[in-house]
């Protein structure tokens, strides 16, 4: 069941059922479910890694266009006021 759950979580994409998984691991006995096992958790791992540099590059882009939007904005001209 839980292996079940591990490939419906990676196919899915889903990060909180990863982790939730993660936190509850069996312990498997069959060497038949503990090779599928190392299997999934590697490709949970190679997709946990791909969503992560994929953020790193869409904040990069974030971070670059905040500073072109702010590179367009004119300089506020310091004021001098005496009126008291």
């Amino acid at each position: 069941m839980w292996l079940n759950n591990l490939k419906i979580a990676i196919i899915e994409q889903d990060l909180d059922k990863l982790n939730n998984l993660m936190e509850n691991l069996p312990a498997l006995s069959e060497k038949k479910d503990i090779t599928e096992a190392i299997y999934l958790l590697k490709e949970a791992t190679s997709l946990v890694q791909g969503l992560k540099d994929k953020t790193e590059s869409s904040m990069i882009q974030m971070q670059k266009n905040i500073r072109f939007l702010n590179s367009a904005v004119a300089n506020k001209t310091a004021k001098f006021d005496i009126t008291s």
